[in-house]
């Protein structure tokens, strides 16, 4: 009897089939124009080319530094046809930064977008790239990709690659240390796909990608399933809740991935009582749980939220929260998708009982291979028994439900009792007149930590420490009770939506 041959799951080869089975379907829009699979698919046998003869080959790392843009996936997807290994750079990176990221992955050839390209001859002299590629507009001391594209024999078919090859290495923010590179490989984005579909996060007809792409979120959530599965991508550069708002009727989105400040600027702007919203079937929401006024603000629309955790390092789902369930599990993570596990454990690396506090632990074909040359930071992350620790404490209820507390590094120790500033958060937010809200713990001679809440207040609004104390205390204990009062217009906040806490300490300690 023949032996099936086992199915390639590599980037480059998903997206060439993809375009042999739907060529004429439309697979990305970005400014005004559309490309269907097929040139889709011919724009990277041409750019896989390019990189070929440069020298680029297996194991090869490519980087790429700029705003949303199909040269980004379209790259992405190259590399993944010669077994390169792609790098996407935070754009908002310092010269410094990126200096550090890019010798570190050993990048041999640099692509940047028009804007990002003075941050990088800021640093030519001081990187280790051979080549330097510009994304857009053609400019001096770059090799320009259209030109070089027009110019190449396109390849015919991508090479083989193995399930635990690295298709790309992404670096975490670094906030406690050097940042860490984390290598994702071709079967990590294959069965993060795969959970999603055997959840409810399946795409069915158009997606929006406004979160940077440099970001896990806003690659491996919705946009490389959907362009896997046949379905359109709208790109936009950079988030704009106006921009999203037309682009969600224009082309009637079916949803779409986001912080929940992201959200909150929607369901803030002007236009969002009257823009048609009525082709989305639901929003996919990370990075923290989507506070219950939100929930309702769109569940008036008609609109429910699919939430979800995950990390770089789990690519990224480690849980998914269906939308019926948002309003019965308020707070909730949701439970492991189909292939992955997650559980529980205390500091000896036990796992402990439903409702217990401890740090969350993921493990499955999701998980990272590892920290690219840290094998140190590896063994660190990854125990011997396949779990990737998380370094986020929570607990999982008595039906397996995920409930994340806070960051290990976050928490609040405050005359000896172990506080998490996400459940203080969750009622601060409630306050009529707090738009935005992060808690976090202050030297304190008495109590060792002061809880301190840093709050964005609404427009023309005004809060006490008393009246917040008052009304948190009708649902916290007292000590869990903020003790410090400090305002700031806007919470500073990483690419992915997440506030930026050490920043609020420096900003405020002493």
């Amino acid at each position: 009897m023949t032996s099936l041959p086992s199915a390639d799951i590599g980037l480059g080869q998903t997206l060439l089939r993809r375009a042999t089975i739907s060529p004429d379907k439309p697979a990305l829009t970005f400014e005004g124009k559309t490309q269907s699979f097929a040139e889709l698919g011919d724009r990277i046998r041409h750019l896989a080319a390019v990189l070929r003869a440069g020298g680029v080959v297996a194991g090869d790392r490519v980087g790429y530094i700029g705003l949303n843009h199909p040269v980004f996936l379209e790259m992405l997807y190259a590399c993944g046809c010669l077994g390169a290994i792609f790098v996407p750079l935070n754009f908002r990176l310092t010269g410094p930064e990126v200096r550090f990221i890019a010798n570190d992955a050993g990048i041999s050839v640099m692509v940047a977008d028009d804007m990002l390209r003075p941050l990088i001859d800021s640093e030519r002299s001081n990187l280790d790239c051979n080549r330097y590629i510009t994304a857009e507009s053609d400019a001096d001391n770059w090799e320009s990709l259209e030109s070089l594209m027009s110019a190449a024999e396109p390849i015919q078919a991508s090479e083989k690659v193995a399930s635990d090859d690295v298709a790309f290495i992404m670096y975490t923010s670094g906030t406690t240390g050097l940042p860490k590179g984390a290598m994702l490989t071709h079967g990590n984005i294959f069965w993060n796909s795969i959970n999603v579909c055997f959840g409810e996060g399946n795409v069915a007809d158009t997606t929006l990608t406004c979160a940077p792409l440099f970001h896990i979120g806003g690659l491996n959530v919705t946009t490389l399933l959907s362009l896997a599965k046949g379905v359109e991508v709208v790109l936009l550069r950079s988030f704009d809740a106006g921009e999203v708002l037309k682009l969600i009727e224009k082309h009637r989105v079916t949803t779409m991935f986001g912080a929940p400040t992201m959200f909150l600027m929607m369901a803030q702007h002007e236009n969002f009582a009257t823009v048609d919203l009525s082709s989305i079937e639901r929003l996919t929401c990370g990075g923290a749980p989507v506070p219950v006024p939100l929930i309702k603000t769109y569940g008036d629309r008609g609109i429910n939220f699919t939430q979800g955790y995950g990390l770089t390092e789990t690519a990224p789902y480690a849980s998914l929260l269906a939308s019926d369930l948002a309003m019965v599990k308020v707070g909730s993570a949701g439970k492991a998708p189909m292939f992955t596990e997650v559980r529980i454990v205390d500091e000896e690396n036990n796992p402990v009982a439903a409702g217990v506090h401890g740090e969350v632990c993921i493990k499955g074909p999701n998980v990272m291979k590892g920290y690219w040359n840290r094998e140190d930071a590896t063994a660190e992350a990854i125990d011997s028994e396949g779990w990737f620790h998380s370094g986020d404490i929570g607990y999982l209820d008595d039906e397996d439900f995920l409930f994340l507390c806070d960051r290990v590094k976050d928490m609040v120790i405050s005359g000896g009792e172990n506080i998490y500033p996400a459940e203080v958060e969750s009622i601060l937010y409630g306050h009529p007149a707090v738009q935005e809200v992060a808690v976090i713990g202050l030297p304190d001679d008495k109590w060792g930590e002061a809880v301190a809440a840093i709050v964005a207040l609404n427009e023309g609004a005004e809060l006490t420490l008393e009246e917040l104390r008052d009304f948190a205390g009708e649902s916290l204990a007292r000590y869990k009770l903020p003790s410090q009062l400090h305002f700031i217009d806007m919470l500073p906040r990483n690419p992915a939506g997440k506030v930026q806490k050490f920043k609020l300490k420096e900003q405020f300690d002493g």
